[in-house]
């Protein structure tokens, strides 16, 4: 959505998607995902941009294909799930072969390489999106930096493209190799993760040794090398991105020798353990989950840290209610769902949080939640 809404200040765009009522929705001109400033854009702004379930009314004649669709880590293959990416990737071939193809899903290191010697006509070039859900057109008319693997004319369009739909009139742009440009968004994630767990870790020491959070992380990050930014202690990382994008970069290493990105992934994993079993150290009857969004401003359950903890309370039989005002069904993984939170907060004597919130504030008393900043 923000890829298509940046490009179509400018631009064509013909938005293809599988499901019919995202794209009715986009025709209508609403966003399909929560981001204000996509809403935004769509009411106010004039774009050129429709939707359709047809590829064929997408793909001939197209200049450029942008790719985004979902590549989730499998972890019976130990790899990610490039299927859709290389089905539209097929279709483009035999549509419109003379188009650049730009990969913005998250692939392998060496994905590009071996797609391009399958499709030896084809230009194909990886493109990695650095963007915050809720926030994300906002990221892309502001780019931290706009990076392209490919180092010809073609790939230097594309981003001049990029450049062209930035509110920002300086962006630091990098063509680079097309494996190089892979390798940076795993690794960027990586340390995002990495920066994430060191922080919960920190946390855990001090809760354990009944020492002062806050005036740990605020005496550390006082250190302008380190800063006060990506620091508030969480349930762990969460979301659609850093979970899968952690383990792809540890598979992708092999037999190359590490331990920092193996243990990033053991980090999170521990880190929900200790959450949890502190949880249930403190008996509760019912515990009340509160959303299972990845964090505030996000319709995102995927991989959300809170599901984590949430799984693990269950498994020691304590019962579990859930408030989620966006989920439409009435259960999740066994668990009652409700809308209506003033109830919710009767109910349970223990409610859990990733992150603070105003709707808690008469209940805080029975919040338990590891944030200390407000923030994500």
């Amino acid at each position: 959505m923000a890829m298509a809404v940046l490009l179509s200040q400018h631009n064509e765009v013909t938005a293809v998607d599988i499901n019919p009522e995202r794209v009715d929705l986009v025709n209508a001109g609403h966003t399909t995902i929560v981001d204000p400033q996509i809403q935004q854009y769509l009411g106010d702004r004039d774009l050129d941009l429709h939707a359709t379930t047809d590829p064929a009314q997408a793909y001939p004649g197209a200049d450029v294909v942008v790719i985004a669709t979902p590549t989730n880590y499998d972890p019976a293959a130990n790899y990610f799930d490039t299927s859709s990416v290389v089905s539209v990737i097929d279709q483009v071939a035999q549509m419109a072969p003379d188009a650049t193809v730009v990969v913005k899903s998250t692939v392998p290191v060496g994905f590009t390489q071996a797609t391009r010697a399958e499709h030896p006509g084809l230009h194909i070039v990886f493109s990695p999106e650095f963007l915050r859900e809720g926030q994300a057109l906002a990221d892309n008319l502001h780019p931290s930096r706009i990076i392209v693997g490919g180092t010809d004319d073609r790939s230097r369009r594309f981003a001049d493209l990029l450049v062209e739909g930035a509110a920002d009139p300086e962006v630091p742009v990098l063509l680079t190799g097309s494996t190089e440009a892979e390798a940076t968004k795993l690794f960027a994630n990586t340390y995002l993760a990495m920066r994430v767990s060191f922080f919960n870790e920190l946390d855990t020491y001090s809760a354990q040794r009944g020492l002062d959070t806050r005036q740990i992380i605020d005496g550390v990050c006082l250190d302008p090398r380190i800063g006060d930014h990506y620091n508030n202690p969480s349930f762990g990382y969460g979301g659609y991105c850093l979970p899968k994008d952690t383990r792809q970069l540890l598979a992708n290493y092999q037999d190359v020798p590490q331990t920092l990105i193996g243990a990033i992934v053991d980090s999170n994993t521990v880190r929900k353990d200790w959450v949890a079993a502190d949880i249930v150290a403190r008996n509760p009857q019912k515990v009340g989950v509160y959303r299972l969004v990845m964090k505030a401003g996000s319709d995102n359950y995927r991989s959300s840290s809170i599901q984590g903890v949430m799984k693990r309370i269950k498994a020691k039989g304590i019962e579990v209610v859930v408030y989620e005002p966006t989920y439409q069904g009435h259960e999740f993984y066994r668990s009652t769902v409700t809308h209506d939170l003033d109830a919710f907060k009767k109910e349970c004597d223990l409610i859990i949080a990733n992150r603070r919130t105003p709707d808690l504030a008469d209940v805080a008393d029975k919040v338990y939640t590891r944030d200390l900043f407000g923030n994500d």
